[in-house]
This record gives C-alpha cells, sequence and structure tokens, in this order.
C-alpha cells in the first residue's frame, strides 16, 4: 500500500503530508503511518513544522468502516490513542503549523486544533461532524475549540455538526489567519520559514507558558514562568541576540535554534 502519510523537509521545516486520494480519509493503518511521521519529525532538528494535504480535501473525516463492530473498550482505547498524538503535536518543542485549503472534516479539524497557528484559504470549510454516527469527538477536538473559542461555540459546532467557512473561525479565534486559495501555499511557506529563522528555544518557551495558563490560569503561569524563562539566558541564541542588540541595534541578531 502507498505511503499515505509522509514526512518532507526543506531546511529547517518539515512537513507532514496527508495523500490518501480522493478525500484523505482516516482508515486502517493511518495511525501507524501518522506516529512514523511524527517520529521522523521530532528527530529531524526541525525549528518548524507543517501539517498538509495534497489534493482539494483537507480531509473528509474518518472511514467509518474502523469504528464498526468498536465495544466500549476498544472505542476507549482508540481514543486514548488518538488523544496521545493531539498531546504529541502540542508538546513538540517548535512552532507547528496546520495549512488547510479545502473541507477539513473530524480528525483532520483535531489534528490541526493540536497546531499552535492555523492558517486557512477563504475557501476551507471546517467541522466536527461525528454526530452523524452518533458520537462525539474524541481526538480533543471538543475541548480545544472551547479553548479557543469558549463553551458556547464548542457546543454549537460539535452539537449542530454544520460546516463552518474559514472566515466564520476567524472570528471565532478558532484559526489565525485567512488567505486566498492561490496564496495559502506560498503564505504557510513564508509564515513556517518566519518562524524557523526565529528564537527556538523562546519559543517552546512561550508555548510553555501558554500551555500553563491554559491548565493553571494565570496565576499558575505566573508560578512557572521564571522557571522556563530563565534558562533561555544561557542559551546561545539569547547571548547572541543581547549582544546583537546593544552592539548593532534591534532586529540584526540571527538565531540557530540553542
Amino acid at each position: 500500500m502507498a505511503e499515505r502519510i509522509r514526512f518532507e523537509q526543506e531546511g529547517d521545516v518539515g512537513s507532514i503530508v496527508v495523500e490518501a486520494p480522493p478525500l484523505n480519509l482516516f482508515g486502517e493503518g493511518m495511525g501507524e503511518e501518522l506516529d512514523a511521521a511524527l517520529g521522523r519529525a521530532e528527530g529531524a532538528g526541525l525549528r518548524a513544522l507543517v501539517f498538509r494535504a495534497e489534493g482539494k480535501v483537507f480531509t473528509g473525516g474518518v472511514d467509518v468502516q474502523i469504528f464498526e463492530g468498536l465495544g466500549a473498550a476498544e472505542a476507549e482505547s482508540l481514543a486514548h490513542d488518538l488523544l496521545a498524538v493531539t498531546r504529541r503535536v502540542e508538546e513538540m518543542p517548535f512552532p507547528t503549523i496546520s495549512s488547510v485549503g479545502g473541507l477539513c472534516l473530524t480528525w483532520g479539524f483535531e489534528l490541526s486544533l493540536a497546531c499552535d497557528v492555523i492558517l486557512a484559504s477563504d475557501a476551507a470549510q471546517f467541522g466536527l461532524v461525528e454526530r452523524v454516527v452518533g458520537i462525539t469527538p474524541f481526538m480533543g477536538g471538543v475541548q480545544r475549540v472551547a479553548e479557543r473559542a469558549g463553551p458556547a461555540r464548542a457546543r454549537e459546532l460539535v452539537m449542530t455538526g454544520e460546516l463552518f467557512p474559514a472566515e466564520t473561525l476567524l472570528g471565532w479565534n478558532v484559526i489565525n489567519r485567512v488567505v486566498a486559495p492561490a496564496e495559502l501555499e506560498d503564505q504557510t511557506r513564508r509564515f513556517a520559514e518566519g518562524l524557523a529563522a526565529g528564537p527556538t528555544l523562546a519559543m517552546a518557551a512561550t508555548k510553555q507558558i501558554v500551555r500553563a495558563q491554559v491548565d493553571e490560569g494565570t496565576r499558575g503561569a505566573d508560578e512557572r514562568t521564571p522557571g522556563i524563562a530563565g534558562p533561555l539566558f544561557e542559551s546561545e541564541d539569547t547571548k547572541r541576540a543581547i549582544r546583537s542588540f546593544l552592539e548593532e541595534g534591534p532586529g540584526k541578531a540571527t538565531f540557530e535554534g540553542r
């Protein structure tokens, strides 16, 4: 069987690409392929990672055949495995970007919600449509929409099972930027390269502080911030950037991710 989820790399930027035409459905064995691609990304020395899909559809959802005959125990095990993927993406020590050009349902939307940034074309549509088979999303999508947009919007999005255009979800703070379809690939590349050229260790620290705020509230994040931010001052990038600022002025420093 042809590889349906693959890892690619160009310089400091990696890509995990879904190509399972015609609808990029999540089917049997794709969890293992995604796990392998994530492993390659983690070991590649990246400074940014993009998730994207080939074709006009990011994903039409899940091949429902994988649900047939599942009992509660099997479904719980599957949910644990998928949530582990979500957490793994969230905890990567570099920026992650989902680039969505078309229809993005269920697992692809949930994977996107695990990323730091979602860029979408204005032709993209999003939905958590699990209600059609009588279930609720269990890859973390419900709670991550609630995290970004609030509980009322999360209930609306999941309970209705409707498709929402990118512009609507931009207004809900679910996605970050909307661009013209013809510009999505170029905008994603430039955005990822810009992040990859930045202070990677500082960005990883920013991710930790944001997560602390979400999990523990502002005061909890306050408690954790010194221990997260302090060690940056021993990194090569921070020392070099401070020296560059003092000697050359702002905006001249370069970063190597160390």
